[in-house]
């Protein structure tokens, strides 16, 4: 059915418990800051909406509320390729050395340790960043091989079956790049272009397994999650009744928020901890295939660029944010 241990996986959650508190106080963080700056916005245009009817305050109070809640996702799209930096590959880098069976050095916290080791192989966030764009963007076009793949398939009604699957392998994929990204930590690789160009091969010549797993993955979050957001509609619709005057979206957005919070801080990565396990102990042994390196180079653009970046790459990891 799938090849990674829930059981060793929850105990290694565990064992990251500073970093699962970090990803707690800063998800659920983003949710409430949300809530408060859509709730002032909406105050604020309950209040100019004083100056007219009550058609008019009810239609500022939704314009007051959208525009905060647009302002806060803005600046948190705005820092995402920090969150990525310090957050989530920090914590990918502690758990590379506890599946390795590697001790946590004494007198340092994990999130220093997790820290620095992600600062040694990538100089800055946004190299990370790049990285990691480069590398969701290869992922897409294996996803997108294997859909062209199924709609050639003599299958009544493939074109539709396909386009589901389609989108579900995109939600699988989504917990992927940060198993290609584990590679780089994992090898000391100091130049992580190389590195993620290397897990890229490996991916690709083990995609069936990868993708398996990741399906079960995918539907076993995405299940939890709807659950959370079952749940949280009733406390989510008291913060909307809170809010000045009528908000009637807020309920199932902020529902939405909870639900995406306790994913991004738990969920997330107890699926990367299971793709980690299955990863490794795929590609054990296996060396990148030439013919999967030239497959990939002609079906992505993010792939030939990935390998321009290796080549022209400095090998010192101080000086891999010059390279062109």
């Amino acid at each position: 059915m799938w090849d990674f241990s829930v059981g060793r996986s929850m105990g290694l959650m565990v064992r990251t418990l500073p970093f699962i508190v970090l990803r707690m106080a800063v998800y659920f963080g983003i949710t409430l800051a949300y809530i408060l700056v859509t709730g002032t916005g909406a105050g604020i245009g309950f209040g100019v909406g004083a100056l007219g009817g009550a058609d008019f305050q009810a239609t500022s109070t939704f314009w007051g509320g959208a525009i905060g809640f647009g302002v806060t996702a803005a600046v948190m799209y705005l820092a995402r390729e920090y969150i990525l930096y310090i957050v989530k590959a920090g914590h990918v880098a502690v758990l590379v050395e506890l599946l390795d069976g590697k001790p946590m050095p004494e007198g340092q916290s994990q999130l220093k340790h997790g820290s620095a080791v992600v600062k040694e192989r990538f100089a800055e966030a946004s190299v990370l960043f790049a990285i990691d764009q480069l590398i969701k963007g290869v992922l897409a076009a294996i996803t997108g091989l294997i859909k062209g793949v199924l709609s050639f398939l003599p299958i009544p009604g493939v074109r539709q079956l396909t386009g589901i699957l389609h989108a579900f392998l995109r939600v699988a994929v989504g917990f992927i790049d940060e198993v290609i990204l584990a590679h780089a930590i994992r090898t000391g690789a100091s130049n992580p272009w190389e590195s993620a160009r290397e897990a890229l091969v490996l991916y690709g010549q083990n995609y069936r397994v990868m993708l398996r797993n990741a399906a079960w993955l995918a539907a076993i979050v995405y299940l939890l999650s709807f659950l959370v957001f079952l749940v949280m509609l009733a406390p989510a619709a008291l913060v909307v009744y809170l809010l000045p005057g009528a908000w009637s979206a807020g309920g199932f957005v902020f529902a939405l928020l909870f639900a995406w919070s306790v994913k991004a801080a738990l969920l997330e990565p107890f699926a990367i901890t299971c793709l980690m396990q299955v990863y490794f102990k795929t590609i054990e042994g296996q060396e990148p295939n030439p013919e999967w390196d030239a497959r990939l180079e002609q079906m992505s653009g993010k792939f030939r660029k990935l390998k321009e970046r290796a080549l022209g790459a400095k090998p010192h990891p101080e000086t891999v944010g010059q390279s062109s």
